[in-house]
Order: C-alpha cells, then sequence, then structure tokens
C-alpha cells in the first residue's frame, strides 16, 4: 500500500451571479461527484464573485491545502468575465494571445484577418504557459500548472464544463503527477414513505465494519441514504459495499423505491413497462402533476395513455360519469368519490391501472372533519380497487407533491407484488 496522501482537490466556482443567488450553482456539484467517484477527494468547494482580488485570493489559499484545482467560470468574453485576468495578476504572469485559439475563432466567425467582433479576441488570451483544451470544440478552458500543482480552467456554462470535466480532466489528472487514488463504491437509496428519524434508527441498529460511511437527509418528499466505501484495495473494497448495501436495504425494507438517479417515475414507469401494462390519471387536488411526472420518463407514451383533470365537480360528473348525488352527499373529497374517479376513468381510458386522487391541498378550504391535507387516493385494476386515506402536513405545493409521489408508489408497490 502507498503512504502518500490521496490526491485532494478544492473547487472554486466564479461569478456574481452565482453569489447573488440568481443562478443555482450546478457545476461544483457536478464536478465533486465526478471526482469523487473516480477515487479523488474534495477537501473544499468555494463560490467567489467577479472580484479579480478575492479569485486570485482563492486560488493562492487553494494551492496550500490542495493537490489540484478545479475552477469553473469567467472565461468569456464580456468585461465581467474576469477569471484569467485575475490568475495573471495574482501569479505575475503575462497573458499572451494563443495561436491555435485565435485560429479556431476566426475560422469559428468566418474572419481569416482583420479585426475580429468585439470581445472575441479576448478568448485566445491565456496566462503566459497555460495549455488550451482542443480549440476546435469551441468552448474556453486550460490547464495551468502553478506552483507546481495543476489548475483546471472550465466554462461556468453548464453543458460544457461537463464536457470538458469528462473528456478533458478525468482523463489527464492520473497523468500529473502522483495519482495514488481510494477505491470507491458508492450508492443512494432513494426512500419515501419513511421519515428521517425513522430511517437513523434503524440505520444505527447496524453493526457496519470501519470505513464504511452512512449519511442521511432529506430531499423533500424523500430521504436519501447515502452508502460510501473507500479502500486502496478494491476487492476489500467490494465485499464491504456488497454486505453494507444488503444490511441497508434489509433495515430500510421497500420504503428504498429506488437507486442513485432513480425517479419515483422512471421506477414506476419501468415497472409498467416491463409488465405491458397501461395507465390513465384523474387528479383533482393536484391539478396534472401525476401526468406531468410520468410523462418526464422517456418513452412513457408506451404505457401512459392520457389524463383528466377533474378540477371541478362537473367535470367529475360529465367526463368521469359519477353521479352528482353522490358528490352532494359525501363531498368530493371523499373515499367514495375517489372510487369513482378511478373507475370512471379507468373505463375511459381502457387503462389496464388507473389513478385518481382528490384532496384539500390549502391554504383553505379545510374543516374540522376533513382538514387541510386531507387526501384520497385510488388506484383501480381489473381485480379491484384500492382507496388510501392520507393526512399530510405542509404547505399546498407539498401536499401536492406527497400525493402525487403517494400515487405513483401506490403502484409501484403493486406492481413489485
Amino acid at each position: 500500500m502507498k503512504n502518500e496522501s490521496p490526491r485532494k482537490i478544492e473547487i472554486i466556482a466564479i461569478g456574481d451571479e452565482l453569489t447573488s443567488g440568481r443562478i443555482r450553482n450546478t457545476t461544483s456539484g457536478y464536478a465533486a461527484r465526478q471526482l469523487f467517484e473516480a477515487g479523488y477527494d474534495i477537501c473544499a468547494m468555494n463560490t467567489i464573485g467577479d472580484d479579480p482580488h478575492q479569485i486570485g485570493e482563492a486560488l493562492k489559499r487553494a494551492l496550500r491545502r490542495a493537490n489540484a484545482i478545479i475552477v469553473t467560470g469567467g472565461l468569456g468574453s464580456t468585461d465581467d468575465d474576469l477569471t484569467t485576468d485575475a490568475v495573471c495578476s495574482a501569479f505575475n504572469l503575462p497573458s499572451e494571445k494563443n495561436a491555435a485559439v485565435l485560429t479556431a475563432i476566426r475560422s469559428h466567425v468566418g474572419v481569416e484577418h482583420g479585426a475580429l467582433p468585439a470581445g472575441l479576441e479576448k478568448l485566445a488570451l491565456l496566462p503566459q504557459g497555460a495549455i488550451p483544451f482542443d480549440p476546435s470544440r469551441q468552448m474556453s478552458g486550460y490547464l495551468l500548472v502553478l506552483n507546481t500543482l495543476p489548475v483546471f480552467f472550465l466554462p461556468g456554462v453548464p453543458d460544457q464544463m461537463r464536457l470538458l470535466m469528462e473528456e478533458e480532466v478525468l482523463p489527464k489528472l492520473p497523468t500529473l503527477g502522483s495519482d495514488y487514488r481510494l477505491s470507491t463504491c458508492q450508492r443512494l437509496f432513494r426512500v419515501f414513505n419513511m421519515d428521517e428519524l425513522e430511517v437513523n434508527q434503524r440505520i444505527a441498529r447496524l453493526s457496519l465494519r470501519p470505513g464504511v460511511h452512512l449519511g442521511y437527509y432529506p430531499v423533500f418528499p424523500e430521504v436519501h441514504v447515502n452508502l460510501t466505501v473507500r479502500d486502496p484495495e478494491e476487492c476489500e473494497t467490494n465485499d464491504v459495499f456488497a454486505t453494507a448495501t444488503a444490511a441497508v436495504e434489509s433495515a430500510i425494507g421497500d420504503t428504498i423505491f429506488g437507486y442513485d438517479r432513480d425517479s419515483m417515475e422512471i421506477v414506476t414507469g419501468h415497472l409498467l413497462k416491463m409488465k405491458k401494462l397501461t395507465l390513465a390519471t384523474a387528479e383533482s387536488c393536484t391539478g396534472g402533476l401525476i401526468s406531468q411526472m410520468i410523462t418526464n420518463v422517456p418513452g412513457s407514451s408506451t404505457f401512459f395513455l392520457g389524463g383528466v383533470i377533474s378540477y371541478s365537480n362537473d367535470i367529475k360528473s360529465t367526463l368521469l360519469g359519477i353521479d352528482p348525488a353522490l358528490i352532494e352527499r359525501v363531498g368530493a373529497v371523499s373515499h367514495e368519490v375517489a372510487e369513482a374517479m378511478a373507475q370512471g376513468i379507468r373505463q375511459l381510458s381502457g387503462a389496464d391501472i388507473s389513478l385518481a386522487v382528490t384532496g384539500i391541498a390549502g391554504p383553505g378550504g379545510g374543516s374540522k372533519e376533513k382538514p387541510v391535507g386531507t387526501v384520497y387516493v385510488a388506484m383501480a385494476k381489473k381485480s379491484g380497487i384500492e382507496v388510501k386515506r392520507c393526512a399530510f402536513t405542509g404547505n399546498r405545493r407539498q401536499i401536492r407533491l406527497l400525493t402525487a409521489f403517494t400515487a405513483l408508489d401506490m403502484v409501484r408497490r403493486d406492481l413489485r407484488g
């Protein structure tokens, strides 16, 4: 086993749009995940505004504690793209026009000679010693060695950053000096219908080997459980990971609906497609949210027939065939109406399975008998109808999302037997 410390990488994102909250910083999270899964440790993540002095200071701090640095943002052609200027100033480096980048820019805009359109020439100005990524990609980005350590400068545009991360940074990192990496196995368990405290208590009872790291955190309406095993020896890592995975699955059970990048709609859609079954929906309080979720799944046209947003009582009667006298007698938010909605949309569509939801999402409209958060979810099949009464808490958005998840989870559980 090697004695060197694992390679530590710091990620720095640059841009006023990030520090002001106008744009969500997705690039840092993506970089961290890719690097971590490749076996590197992330020692810090920072977000800096478009301030040359702050950018320079952030780089100097990073060089004292990291073995490599990833910088995103500030490489464009406008006045507020200051990353390259900040690097030159902080490290006393002259900027130079890179011939390959300049040629690629001229070719792209169709100007062989003479002045380029405003700002474009700036893209070819790089710190002395910088090695640009393939200019034919028409993306800003370069590698620069500062104080003997590699610093990768990537664009802040998410799609461009991800491409260069995968095709330039990850392949180059192992070639730059010591490349001691840990063998890493990681899995994200996605849990629904079990709160964070219960998840915590069940996991706390497990006797897991040293080196197994578990974290859990709510991502409404789910709870995510992250399992990580890291070790220099790949074979040992795999064995420990398999044992720990089985233990977590046994502890949490079928509230685990998916793994890693699964979603409730993807998992449910996959089961419908695999079993060659069709689905239709009748939605009241969710206003089409279930249909939106399921049609987010690529290929959903093979199993989703359609839905009715039966928000008003008149639509419940005219489209779904519900007797107005029934609604008058028991109310639109009731076991009986949810059941009738599920039957109605199944008959109307001819689907193998139908879902119906009716409830009070709030903030008003509740009563002592039926407070805000009262929701009925019904699932109809050839073999019968199941209706579930729910008492959700939260704001209007949360209640609607909980309702949609519960409906799809009802189908998932049924199809899994």
